[in-house]
C-alpha cells in the first residue's frame, strides 16, 4: 500500500461494485414501462456481481446489478413476471434479434 492510497477517491482496481438503489429503482421503472417483460438471472463472476437482465416483448433489454439470486428472484415475483436463469436456459432470441437490429441500424 503506497503512502497516498488511502486518500483516493476512485475505487481499486479489482474491487466489484455492488448493486445498489439506483439500479433496482431502474429495472423496476424500465419494466412498468414496458411490455411482456422476463427476468434473466446471470451468475456472479470474477469481473461482475450477480446481474438480472430484463427483456420486454420486442427484445428490447436492460441488465442492471443484484444483491443476489435470491434478491433477482424476490424482484420478479414483486413484479410478476417470469424469471429464468440465463445460464440455463440462455437468453431469448427476441433479445438477440433486437441487438441485431440495433447493430444493423447504427445504434449501440
Amino acid at each position: 500500500m503506497g503512502l497516498f492510497d488511502r486518500f483516493r477517491r476512485k475505487p481499486r482496481p479489482g474491487v466489484l461494485r455492488t448493486a445498489s438503489s439506483q439500479d433496482t429503482s431502474h429495472l423496476e421503472q424500465w419494466a412498468a414501462s414496458r411490455q411482456g417483460v422476463e427476468a434473466y438471472v446471470e451468475p456472479k463472476t470474477t469481473v461482475t456481481e450477480t446481474t438480472v437482465v430484463l427483456v420486454a416483448h420486442d427484445g428490447e433489454w436492460t441488465r442492471r446489478r443484484v444483491a443476489s439470486p435470491d434478491a433477482a428472484r424476490t424482484f420478479a415475483r414483486k413484479l410478476g413476471m417470469p424469471i429464468y436463469d440465463a445460464g440455463i436456459v440462455g437468453y431469448p432470441k427476441r433479445m438477440r434479434d433486437y441487438t441485431a437490429r440495433k447493430k444493423a441500424a447504427g445504434e449501440s
